[in-house]
């Protein structure tokens, strides 16, 4: 039994860290991927490597470091050569396979550098080499380059607006797809004959997987004008670069090729395998949760949609349950996917600590109820918390302090009112990422 808010939170942060841990990259790989005398097991694929003249790896995203130390421990020096690129303060060792460190999530210039040295091995792999990609969390924003007639600075500002918009991040990416030579199956394209093997760690809701990554390695069912309808759709026809616009008009009007689509033959030798997921993380929270002798309930691994509005849905339905006297408490509902922010103020923040903040006030004069929102990778927006855990004492708590909750919120301030008024989780980078979690502890 949980018998005060203290032990609340301090036990939904370990519910959420058994997540975490469950889909950290070394047991995602080691159980997709093995070798065996001269034979190279990869998902349901068999590879003998007599027949393979030379392997690439390459790879963008938040694990993909991670990812690439184990399928060198895999592999060692079958590895012809390899380049991956990573966030800052996410890469780690390698022995043979070359890493960058850029931007996110907004692209900067070693991305573009990175993306350029990724694209030169994928050019050079031929009919007998086996390419195999690492793609997790944040490749999009790692993976940039730069379309005719465009700038390094129009696609870092149209990045920037992009995810302060308010689009989810499928709207996004149908536009990243389009200014983009590698994204949208791109990168299947300059791969092709070769035989391309992708591992992914999911960080999309659905495990969509044309939006992970904005997909350089699947079919791509959005167009050019889709991609003009987004950026209507949410006032930027007038702000994004006028490269950018220039472009994507010009595709429109048929004057610049497609993304590849499905049935395109290219994609006869890429196979996609998923690795991670929000689903296995909140499977394994779930296990966590019981070991507590919590009663615990996956209530969606797909949640999406405005913070303001998912804030409202955490409270109510854990109200719901509070309520219902038929329900076996205490209770941990589980949740897992991405929201999304409009920002309007100047603050510091991220999707998760706003949610948790927004959550705050709802909770206010609803004991018994603990909600913690952290994002999987340990970094919420441009902050080095992962999130924030929050009930009904916290908003009291903050005034108590002299603390004006709606100031902070307004502002779009989050990190600095639970800096002052504490509520952090702070992991540090985890070396992956499938989305955030969210855990509720109804007691």
């Amino acid at each position: 039994m949980v018998d005060n808010k203290i032990n609340c939170r301090t036990i939904a942060e370990q519910i959420f860290l058994a997540g975490v841990e469950s889909v950290i990259p070394y047991r995602l790989i080691t159980n997709k991927m093995s070798l065996k005398d001269n034979c190279l097991k990869i998902g349901h694929l068999i590879f003998s490597l007599e027949t393979i003249e030379n392997i690439y790896v390459i790879g963008a995203g938040k694990a993909s470091a991670m990812m690439g130390a184990e399928i060198e421990k895999i592999l060692g020096d079958r590895i012809t050569e390899g380049h991956i690129v990573v966030k800052y303060g996410h890469s780690c060792k390698l022995n043979y396979i070359n890493i960058s460190e850029a931007g996110h999530p907004i692209p900067d210039i070693n991305g573009f550098r990175a993306t350029g040295e990724i694209l030169k091995l994928a050019e050079l792999a031929n009919w007998n080499d086996l390419v195999i990609c690492l793609l997790s969390g944040g490749g999009s924003s790692l993976l940039p380059d730069i379309p005719e007639g465009c700038l390094p600075e129009d696609m870092i500002k149209v990045n920037d607006l992009l995810i302060n918009s308010g689009a989810c991040i499928s709207e996004i990416n149908a536009v990243r797809k389009h200014i983009s030579v590698v994204k949208g199956g791109q990168l299947s394209r300059i791969v092709f004959p070769a035989t391309l093997v992708n591992l992914i760690l999911s960080d999309v809701p659905g495990d969509s997987l044309d939006v992970i990554a904005s997909g350089p390695t699947v079919p791509d069912p959005t167009t050019f004008l889709q991609a003009l309808n987004v950026l209507a759709t949410f006032g930027l026809t007038r702000t994004v670069p006028r490269g950018v616009l220039t472009f994507l008009k010009e595709g429109a009007a048929g004057k610049r090729p497609e993304t590849p689509k499905p049935g395109d033959s290219l994609f006869d030798k890429t196979f996609n395998i998923i690795v991670g997921s929000n689903r296995m993380a909140l499977e394994s929270s779930k296990s966590k949760a019981l070991e507590f002798n919590i009663n615990a309930v996956i209530i969606d691994d797909q949640l999406q949609g405005d913070t303001s509005t998912v804030a409202e849905y955490l409270v109510e339905t854990a109200t719901r349950f509070k309520s219902d006297k038929d329900e076996v408490k205490p209770v941990c509902l589980l949740f897992g996917g991405e929201t999304t922010v409009k920002m309007t103020g100047k603050g510091t923040g991220g999707r998760n600590q706003h949610l948790a903040l927004l959550s705050a006030l709802l909770l206010q004069n609803k004991p018994g109820i603990t909600i913690l929102c952290a994002g999987t990778d340990g970094n919420d927006g441009p902050t080095d918390a992962a999130g924030a855990v929050v009930d009904s004492d916290t908003i009291s708590g903050a005034i108590a302090k002299n603390i004006d909750p709606y100031k902070y919120l307004n502002e779009f301030n989050s990190y600095h009112f639970f800096k002052k008024a504490d509520g952090h989780i702070n992991t540090g980078p985890t070396m992956t990422n499938v989305m955030d979690i969210i855990v509720v502890i109804v007691e």
